[in-house]
């Protein structure tokens, strides 16, 4: 059975790969924009669901670790005339001017730079708890978003970076979400998941029974935080372009929003939401403008996108007050169908 199901799980991949092929090929560079978001925001939200998901933290500083990831990636893959021309009111700091590298270490530098801001955060805010621990982290984020605003000669200030290189393509975001569920699959199921899950459910029965509470929650922290960091390095250069006021505490709720609505401690949950919920923020676009059906033209109104959505997050939620998944995973035993047979149900 244990080979059966590797053998669809390898089955599956492939087939995912192939269907991202045939996506890469046939659709045009704005639904191609629309896949590439996908995998980023899976990529977010399975970070910041395994702090506050399988771990129990309530933390609100995932714009942040984003924005330190994003520049960070930025500012390793421009060119020197780029950031020349970036940097004109006051001159990037010398020892980045002349920096270019290719796109994956300069990935796991804006990962590892998050990682280590996390070290330096984590150590004093995660002896708080709960509602402390949120607004001290989200003080964190938007700490560091002044932060970027005002050390013009490496961030640029207000101004933000322009002409980042896009290397963002569906394989990079892709291949990043499909590295996370899996890195995160083996996580959770693995001594240290089983730890993070009995911090969340109790945090004194699971000192009494030897785990370091500390210890753990410190590398959830991190390992959220290096994928928050990749997540925010793929977005900047899918987009182009970056600016601090990106990073507001909105896109921290944005991947509250895509974690809770698919379930709290799911991966599952958390793949499916962030499809989801990025191809209905795009979809529900045309109630924005005016709609024209046979000789009746329905007038626009702006926002009208955001009331509908709202509306229909709440009924979701209303219905599955746990979330899409709750706390379920996908299981290909869902497709098993075998009938008992009469001697069994007779036992």
């Amino acid at each position: 059975m244990k080979n059966k199901r590797i053998l669809l799980n390898i089955l599956s991949l492939i087939l995912v790969l192939g269907l991202l092929f045939l996506m890469d090929r046939n659709f045009d560079s704005y639904k191609i924009r629309i896949l590439n978001l996908c995998g980023i925001y899976i990529v977010l939200a399975l970070s910041m669901n395994l702090i506050n998901g399988f771990t129990g933290l309530f933390t609100l500083g995932h714009a942040g670790f984003m924005a330190i990831g994003a520049y960070t990636t930025a500012l390793v893959t421009m060119d020197k005339a780029t950031k020349e021309m970036n940097f004109f009111l006051k001159p990037i700091v010398p020892f980045l001017r002349d920096v270019e590298m290719s796109f994956l270490p300069a990935l796991l530098i804006g990962g590892l730079m998050s990682a280590l801001v996390a070290i330096i955060i984590g150590t004093p805010v995660l002896k708080l708890r709960d509602d402390y621990l949120a607004i001290a982290t989200l003080g964190f984020s938007e700490i560091i978003r002044v932060i970027f605003t005002n050390i013009q000669s490496i961030t640029n200030g207000a101004l933000g970076l322009k002409g980042i290189p896009n290397y963002t393509n569906v394989w990079w975001s892709w291949g990043w979400a499909i590295v996370t569920i899996i890195f995160m699959i083996y996580l959770v199921k693995g001594s240290y998941g089983r730890a993070f899950k009995a911090i969340r459910e109790d945090e004194i029965a699971a000192e009494a029974m030897g785990i370091n509470l500390f210890k753990h929650k410190l590398i959830s922290f991190i390992i959220g935080a290096f994928f928050a960091g990749v997540g925010g390095g793929l977005l900047g250069n899918l987009l182009g372009t970056i600016d601090p006021l990106m990073f507001r505490f909105v896109l921290t709720f944005n991947i509250v929003l895509i974690v809770v609505l698919g379930g709290i401690g799911s991966i599952t949950g958390s793949v499916l939401s962030a499809i989801i919920v990025t191809i209905l923020m795009e979809a529900l676009r045309i109630l924005d403008g005016d709609i024209i059906i046979g000789n009746y033209k329905i007038i626009g109104i702006p926002g009208m996108r955001m009331v509908v959505f709202s509306l229909m997050l709440m009924g979701v939620i209303l219905f599955y007050q746990k979330g899409i998944m709750g706390t379920n995973e996908f299981s290909w035993d869902w497709f098993s169908f075998k009938k008992k047979s009469k001697g069994d149900v007779n036992s």
